[in-house]
């Protein structure tokens, strides 16, 4: 019975340390993170990306796949806050205790994911990488081939390990210090769905690159070639949870990042690797130390007055303001850009109006209200590469003037006015004339 008491106190203590160390939105950055692994030895083969996330604050959980005791939430609250699955040629996860469901529902609740593959991906992280709008090529022996934009240190001549420097140009996501040493890459190619705009190459491969399997000829032509091979790919879903799909798990290896690359066609050799910088950097993109916005203190009023109504009037002249931070991974920073709107809006917008900012991260404007009475919202819908969304929206009702705030006599209807006292007048002349006139 004592023991059942402390386990069961154990347990509460445990579930209250996850709480309390959970994604806060006031300090977004993820900092529990579950590492799933199919080879224990990957702990140490990969210990350089593993230790660039633990020396920037996180803990990691290591797990290797077949552990049953692996969970993602219990009494309905997540004990994670990202998940990073290197394990490629697992075909269930916790002997299928954990499904796939488990893992989508993990991010439709706003938490962060890694997936890594190799030749050897198993139906499981094809279809975890499926359901996030990426595929991978179907023939499961085939791996990325280019026989232009290869590593020039490679020993056996297939021309599998890819030295690519086609990375998206974005400093939100890959950081302001430009990566000039390529990425080895050796593994396999996916393609993404150019309508999905959820979707982003980070790595993409040349425009010679096709995959097949370099070990027999084509019979064939490649189902995947050029350019539209993505090497790795990062998804923002709607609700701000990230996830990062890479082809190639040695991508991350100690190896790769430690080694050094000349890309074959040019005569200069780089003592080490893009592979560390890249995948910390994008690592950094994915547990939100860059690209979190957040919108704070949005206020609307009357030029010329500071209280917030609950009604405004049509042709009311109006202020509106609100300010946006960005996390930098250590504290809040104003968020400056030129590209914010504010919507009026009742079924459609009737007020579209870019936002100023003092570069401060206050942003406001001045508008007349349109001359139609309804519900309106105040609205903001924001989008830009490699930043969270900010959807703001506050509804406001809008009347016409009451009988009394009209003006006594309106200009416009000046010449109305005009007419009835010509009418009046003339029935008078004519009526004295007619009466009085022989």
């Amino acid at each position: 019975m004592a023991n059942l008491s402390l386990s069961s106190s154990f347990a509460i203590f445990s579930l209250l340390f996850t709480l309390i160390s959970a994604f806060n939105p006031d300090s977004p950055s993820d900092r529990r993170i579950l590492v799933i692994l199919d080879d224990i030895s990957l702990k140490s083969s990969h210990s350089i990306f593993f230790n660039s996330l633990i020396s920037r604050g996180y803990t990691l959980d290591f797990k290797l796949v077949d552990d049953r005791k692996i969970v993602l939430q219990r009494y309905g609250h997540y004990l994670y806050d990202g998940l990073v699955l290197f394990a490629p040629s697992a075909d269930s996860i916790a002997e299928g205790s954990l499904k796939l469901n488990d893992v989508l529902e993990f991010v439709d609740s706003g938490h962060d994911l890694i997936v890594a593959a190799n030749p050897n991906a198993s139906e499981f992280i094809r279809n975890v990488a499926l359901e996030c709008g990426i595929d991978f090529d179907e023939d499961s022996s085939a791996v990325i081939v280019d026989h232009t934009s290869y590593s020039v240190s490679e020993l056996d001549g297939d021309h599998t390990l890819i030295a690519s420097d086609d990375l998206i140009q974005s400093d939100v996501i890959l950081g302001r210090e430009k990566i000039e040493a390529p990425v080895l890459f050796r593994g396999i190619a996916h393609s993404i769905n150019p309508a999905n705009s959820l979707v982003v190459k980070v790595l993409s491969a040349s425009p010679a690159a096709y995959s097949a399997n370099p070990s027999s000829k084509l019979s064939n032509p490649p189902t995947i070639t050029g350019s539209s091979i993505s090497l790795v790919s990062v998804v923002q879903a709607r609700n701000n949870a990230r996830i990062l799909i890479s082809g190639s798990l040695d991508m991350f290896s100690d190896r790769f990042f430690r080694s050094g690359v000349q890309k074959a066609g040019t005569s200069v050799k780089y003592q080490k690797s893009g592979n560390e910088q890249f995948a910390t950097e994008l690592s950094k993109w994915i547990f939100h130390e860059r690209g979190h916005l957040k919108a704070l203190n949005v206020k609307h009023h009357k030029i010329g007055e500071t209280d917030e109504p609950s009604i405004y009037r049509i042709n009311d002249d109006l202020e509106y303001s609100v300010e946006v931070y960005e996390w930098s991974g250590t504290s809040w920073e104003p968020y400056v850009a030129n590209d914010l709107q504010l919507q009026f809006y009742m079924m459609s917008p009737y007020v579209l109006k870019a936002l100023s900012n003092n570069k401060k991260g206050l942003y406001h404007t001045s508008f007349k209200v349109p001359d139609v009475y309804g519900v309106f919202q105040f609205k903001i819908e924001y989008q830009s590469l490699g930043y969270t969304s900010l959807s703001l929206s506050k509804q406001i009702p809008v009347r016409p003037y009451k009988h009394n705030e009209y003006e006594r006599f309106i200009p416009v209807a000046f010449p109305y006015y005009g007419a009835s006292f010509s009418t009046m007048a003339g029935f008078f002349v004519f009526s004295i004339i007619y009466l009085y006139h022989k």
